[in-house]
């Protein structure tokens, strides 16, 4: 059954030019790692009227900060181990100082799960 990592994080209108330069490799990254798909998306209709909580309460967004929803597919949870387990060598192979450099967004307001699919379509 395949498997989905979920994240929605606040990021800063004016840093979204560099966070989608950041998510570009980041995807890139995770499929050559073997993920079998990787998407973001920044918030536009966040404010429809049946919501219960809105995605900007979920991350406390502040005035000028867009919200991003991603996720990454992949064949069961497993599978994400090992992907995720390779990228995080890869993505500190060269740098291993680079987990404590500064990120475009706040990561202590990202919101992340990993989630069996109930259902597709």
């Amino acid at each position: 059954m395949r498997y989905v990592d979920g994240y929605v994080l606040p990021v800063p209108k004016r840093e979204l030019a560099t966070y989608r330069k950041m998510a570009t490799s980041a995807g890139k990254l995770w499929r050559k790692n073997g993920a079998l798909d990787y998407f973001e998306g920044v918030g536009d209709d966040l404010s429809p009227a049946f919501a219960g909580i809105r995605f900007p309460k979920t991350v406390k967004a502040k005035p000028g900060e867009a919200v991003v929803f991603s996720f990454v597919v992949f064949k069961s949870r497993a599978h994400r181990d090992r992907v995720n387990a390779k990228v995080m060598k890869e993505m500190f192979a060269d740098d291993p100082s680079a987990k404590d450099k500064p990120m475009p967004f706040d990561i202590k307001r990202m919101a992340y799960g990993g989630f069996k699919l109930l259902a597709e379509g």
